[in-house]
């Protein structure tokens, strides 16, 4: 496969840390090849950003992925996540080395909580933050949290997160928490970003693809970028993979954010951070 030299834009997080743009991300991927040669393939095809998590069970395979790649540890980005019942202060930093085995990495990118799970959230931030201390993470975040668990955090918190990992797709626009991340110098990352291929059913998305001979996955991917916001689109298929980063040759018009704006439905396709029992 030809190596691809292009290296997406980045955006940068409040400490400085540069973050790449676009991702890959790997729920659902099989362990083992599956999971492995995707990770391979968005990173010849320029990827330098890998989402996992302790819960998706293929950190093994992404961490496989990434020795096979021709590409430097250093100049990947790889994020994952401390599962429910893996939170608390100690129990999260034994689940942090978990991760690091597991993926074949002495230190993480960036590592988010995945729920706000309420009695545990905190003392999770303190383990989170005493790894970004000690130099094993260059970032911390959070993941699907409100903006009153936010708010909550805020309260305690010593280091601010820098990342809130949410799902964020034309449907489900999360204006007041875009809003409260801005004002807090946190970085919005989006999951489900193209709900699962179903703006390719949104007639306004496929009008604006059609202009600029793009698809409706590419323009809501483009949508989300203009907003500042961090996209992980999943896929194993290779030539998928290349298409959903192909973005950064085109801009979308502020009459053609304002109409994508207008599809708000406040729709989750996922489970609810007020609501979710696992």
């Amino acid at each position: 496969m030809n190596m691809i030299t292009q290296i997406h834009p980045t955006i940068p997080l409040s400490n400085g840390i540069q973050m790449p743009a676009i991702g890959l991300g790997v729920l659902k991927a099989q362990d083992g090849d599956e999971v492995t040669y995707a990770v391979q393939s968005a990173i010849e095809q320029g990827y330098r950003l890998i989402d996992t998590a302790s819960i998706y069970r293929n950190e093994s395979g992404v961490g496989q992925g990434l020795q096979n790649a021709a590409v430097p540890r250093k100049d990947v980005f790889l994020t994952t996540k401390v599962w429910n019942n893996e939170q608390g202060y100690e129990q999260t930093l034994q689940a942090f080395e978990q991760s690091l085995k597991r993926l074949q990495t002495d230190y993480l990118d960036l590592y988010l909580i995945h729920w706000p799970v309420k009695g545990k959230y905190k003392d999770t931030w303190r383990a989170l933050e005493q790894l970004y201390r000690d130099g094993r993470v260059r970032a911390i975040g959070v993941s699907n949290f409100q903006v009153h668990h936010l708010e909550d955090l805020l309260i305690d918190a010593n280091i601010r997160p820098m990342v809130n990992q949410v799902e964020m797709h034309p449907y489900l626009q999360q204006a007041d928490l875009l809003d409260f991340a801005q004002k807090n110098h946190i970085r919005l990352e989006a999951w489900r970003p193209i709900m699962q291929g179903q703006v390719n059913q949104v007639p306004e998305l496929q009008m604006i693809g059609a202009k600029y001979g793009k698809s409706p996955v590419q323009v809501t991917l483009r949508w989300l970028y203009q907003l500042g916001v961090i996209v992980i689109p999943k896929s194993v298929n290779a030539e998928r993979i290349g298409q959903n980063a192909d973005i950064f040759d085109f801009e979308l018009s502020h009459q053609e954010m304002s109409l994508i704006r207008q599809l708000d439905q406040g729709q989750r396709l996922g489970p609810d951070p007020d609501n979710f029992n696992f």
